[in-house]
């Protein structure tokens, strides 16, 4: 059966392109005859109180977009074993190293970008010796990085078509877990999504770059990989990417104005499922659902639509 996902990080109360991530999710799914599963990737607990992802899946209930399961949810927050034995066999095959950089050493003018603008890890830590490790563990505790090989992960994404990277030129060694102790993204959803056996993935295309990563991983624990699909991000009519954090449209708001058929109906418009901002639902919309229809570029929304 195709599985597919929603994997919400209840940081703040979701917005439109939260909302079009989790739509585009289910329709992909639903219209093939699959189900859909939620997880809440809710690592970081201080950032990721427990009453907003109630609300996440109140919101989704409300819209017609309920997960077919589990129930309750996962919570990443509760699975730090599991992540703890994967990153043992990362470990135990000397892929794991200590990184005591700080975040102003790691994003000084002077660090490698890539040409998005992300910093690249320049591999400062990579070759200490014990007794250096050891110095310097005195005074500050390590996040833990995995060592990549200069090797091109090439896949062909479900939406955007072909995507490459040189994990050593273009991604370097990356996080696996933080000074804290608290697993990194990139480890605890490769193994998530294959414990849970969810075949298809559909994510913004801010994550695109992430996934040669993630493949590789899925490789070296020997885990299933999905398919993955990259949709277009969703910016307010000014060209500002939207955010929990400025309140950009969430569903909050958006509930106390309008009924879910609205919302949904004005969301298929704008990512050009329907060609007008009339109320639908996501059932009406999966019996005609194709890609094709959707934009591969970002997408700005309408003024004045919501």
């Amino acid at each position: 059966m195709i599985t597919g996902r929603y994997a919400p990080s209840p940081s703040g109360r979701m917005h439109l392109g939260n909302l079009l991530c989790c739509l585009l999710a289910w329709l992909s799914a639903k219209s093939k005859g699959g189900q859909v599963l939620l997880r809440i990737e809710d690592l970081d607990t201080l950032r990721c109180p427990r009453h907003f992802a109630d609300a996440i899946v109140e919101d989704l209930a409300w819209l017609g977009l309920s997960a077919d399961g589990p129930e309750p949810p996962v919570y990443q927050s509760e699975r730090s074993e599991i992540y703890l034995h994967y990153y043992k066999e990362l470990e135990r095959r000397g892929m794991v190293y200590p990184c005591f950089c700080s975040r102003s050493q790691l994003h000084a003018a002077s660090a490698p970008h890539r040409s998005d603008g992300q910093v690249l890890y320049a591999g400062t830590c990579r070759n200490l010796t014990p007794e250096q490790v050891a110095e310097k563990a005195k005074t500050r505790a390590p996040a833990w990085r995995v060592r990549v090989p200069d090797e091109k992960i090439a896949f062909t994404d479900g939406h955007l078509g072909p995507y490459a990277e040189n994990l050593a030129r273009d991604c370097g060694d990356f996080y696996l877990r933080r000074a804290d102790g608290v697993f990194a993204y990139q480890l605890a959803v490769v193994v998530d999504d294959a414990l849970m056996g969810v075949t298809e993935v559909v994510r913004g295309a801010d994550l695109l770059s992430s996934t040669p990563r993630q493949l590789w991983l899925y490789r070296e624990l020997g885990l299933q990989a999905p398919q993955f699909y990259h949709l277009p991000l969703l910016l307010a009519a000014d060209g500002r990417r939207l955010s929990k954090r400025d309140g950009d449209q969430s569903l909050e708001h958006l509930r106390a104005k309008y009924a879910p058929e609205e919302i949904i109906g004005k969301l298929a418009f704008a990512c050009g499922l329907q060609e007008s901002p009339r109320p639908t639902t996501p059932a009406a919309l999966a019996q005609t659902f194709d890609w094709a229809k959707v934009p591969k570029h970002d997408i700005l929304l309408p003024e004045k639509l919501f």
